[in-house]
């Protein structure tokens, strides 16, 4: 999510600006039910057009907040005003010339995610997308938001500055600032420590079996990484909002904080622990790399509608190649690591048959309908630009590294990109990308770009790892290949995923499906990978399934086992200039991954 800079022009340039001022409230939080009142003093026009947003920045999906705003009602000294809903997300208010208006509203919160609102009897936590209008020509003033919590004991935590000598009062510069400022409110435990001179804040809500020392000298080792890599830190205060849940995971960048929820027992566990700490190193690489650092088409927001850029790819796909890269170079774990979570990454990509259909421009350009919108067919449909950019950046990193003997990488690449287009918040086009890259490279990546962006060509990853002593090994499956993906959910057996081109689609077997049998026999989601053991390929086995409620028995022929992991490994007798490489990438020598 980014802030604008470009300048909006207020529709009402002769008249004195309105003093903009936000109230919310929780007396029940229970009903889940954000109480919210807008006051304007000194509204200069007969009409009033407010407008909710219908997406965040930083998530690509038209959310309709809309849907959960109630109970409006506009008046001026306790006289109601007239109003009418003009579209789904916008009001419209005659203020019959009075100068101070007063609108109330609700807000149903009871989602549990980075980007929207919840509100239950522990806590209360709210984007500014999903709770507060857009003032049509006045979107450049200056804000106070007032907080009033249900309880005294409780606190308010957010990356706004506070109001001198006004309780829980806060000031955002204006509109994009607002939006770009999630609140936390409770009894969540507060930490502060300071990083490079700056002060740092970490609000966890929930409890979970973390270690608190452990987590806190990790992110302050990740925030060092990062900011020496760009050269210092543009805030002068940094938030970290942490949800601890079931089963939860996520992250939302913002450019002074981060909301991050994650599974409340996924601290012990190492595995776990650092994919924890990988995500709190994507978001806050995100400081730069989209906060900043972001295509033109984000440079001004239009909340009202999709903002459309084929430049997603490089946003989050070089976000996620660091987030493996960053707690590397932190010391928290070894390159052995790093090339074990970089293989599962892999291994994903190359496992998704969307890969030879959509490619990572397209994928960036169709987030709105479909990264966030998955359905039975995604996997066969489509390519995250979070896992395909993220190895296409691992590509252009060994590109740079191998030319110029590790003495320019893609570091070079992001460094240049804060400088002409970052500091200043300047947009980029595609375009002027592609150029940076290409100057730090010192080659012509017109057809890099054209096969791997571009089009939906293999990526040759054996290839860019063999300078560095590497290369990509594959692991076949044992049993032969039918194609599809089973869950056991409330005792039934059921057909997540059917591979295109699989046998078991050819036999006309659909996600939905409940798979019963095959020969005869009983088979589930825990059985299936051992029962297709008992077979070669080329074998016609008989699959029994529920159909729509209709009993099918169809005969399957299995395939050739599939390859189903991907590992990085050394390349036997590797040689200095492969062992030097490899030391200036992962700054360890190669013999440590034997």
């Amino acid at each position: 999510m980014t802030e604008a800079t470009a300048p909006r022009t207020n529709t009402y340039t002769k008249q004195t600006a309105p003093t903009i001022y936000y109230q919310v409230a929780m007396p029940k939080p229970e009903t889940h039910l954000f109480e919210v009142t807008l006051r304007l003093v000194g509204y200069p026009s007969p009409i009033l057009d407010l407008k909710l947003p219908v997406w965040t920045p930083g998530s690509y999906l038209v959310r309709e907040y809309a849907k959960n705003l109630q109970d409006f009602t506009a008046f001026t000294n306790d006289k109601p005003l007239s109003w009418q809903k003009i579209s789904k997300n916008h009001w419209q208010v005659e203020t019959r010339n009075v100068s101070e208006i007063t609108i109330h509203y609700r807000v149903f919160a009871n989602e549990l995610s980075v980007r929207t609102n919840h509100l239950d009897s522990s806590h209360g936590y709210f984007n500014g997308a999903a709770l507060f209008f857009r003032i049509l020509g006045w979107e450049r003033q200056p804000i106070q938001v007032t907080v009033v919590p249900p309880h005294p004991e409780w606190q308010v935590t957010t990356a706004l500055p506070p109001v001198p000598q006004k309780a829980n009062t806060f000031c955002a510069s204006d509109f994009d600032t607002l939006v770009d400022s999630p609140f936390e409110i409770g009894l969540h435990q507060l930490y502060h420590f300071e990083v490079l001179g700056k002060p740092h804040e970490l609000a966890i809500w929930g409890k979970g079996n973390f270690q608190l020392q452990q987590m806190i000298a990790d992110i302050e080792k990740i925030i060092e990484v990062e900011a020496r890599m760009f050269g210092g830190l543009p805030y002068q205060r940094y938030v970290f909002l942490l949800h601890l849940f079931a089963q939860a995971y996520g992250g939302l960048e913002h450019k002074n904080c981060c909301s991050v929820i994650y599974q409340r027992f996924g601290f012990r566990d190492r595995d776990k622990y650092e994919r924890f700490i990988q995500l709190v190193a994507h978001e806050f690489f995100h400081l730069w790399n989209v906060k900043r650092i972001r295509p033109k088409a984000l440079e001004v927001f239009d909340y009202d509608q999709e903002n459309y850029t084929p430049s997603l790819w490089f946003c989050e796909g070089v976000t996620s190649y660091y987030d493996l890269l960053i707690p590397l170079r932190a010391g928290i774990y070894d390159a052995k690591s790093f090339l074990n979570n970089l293989s599962k990454e892999i291994t994903r990509h190359e496992t998704t048959p969307g890969r030879k259909v959509q490619s990572l421009a397209e994928s960036s350009f169709d987030t709105w309908i479909k990264l966030y919108r998955q359905d039975a067919n995604s996997g066969n449909s489509q390519m995250s630009y979070y896992l395909k950019g993220e190895i296409v950046s691992l590509l252009l990193d060994l590109l740079i590294r191998s030319r110029h003997r590790n003495q320019k990488s893609l570091d070079d690449v992001m460094l240049k990109m804060w400088h002409q287009f970052g500091i200043d918040e300047i947009g980029y086009t595609p375009e002027q990308l592609q150029k940076v890259i290409e100057l730090v490279a010192d080659i012509d990546l017109t057809d890099f770009f054209n096969c791997y962006i571009d089009r939906t060509e293999d990526l040759p990853v054996n290839e860019y790892l063999e300078p560095f002593g590497l290369q990509l090994v594959e692991e076949k499956d044992e049993e032969p290949y039918l194609g599809i993906k089973v869950s056991s959910e409330n005792g039934r057996e059921l057909i997540k995923f059917v591979d295109a081109g699989s046998p078991a689609q050819f036999a006309g077997i659909d996600p939905a499906d409940e798979l019963l049998a095959i020969d005869g026999l009983r088979v589930g989601a825990n059985g299936l990978g051992d029962r297709l053991k008992d077979y070669q390929p080329k074998d016609t086995i008989q699959v029994t399934i529920f159909h729509q409620d209709e009993l099918r028995t169809l005969p399957v022929t299995l395939a050739s086992p599939r390859t189903s992991k991907y590992h990085i490994k050394p390349v036997e007798n590797p040689s200095l200039t492969q062992k030097e490489n490899f030391a200036g990438w992962l700054g360890a020598p190669l013999t440590t991954l034997r």
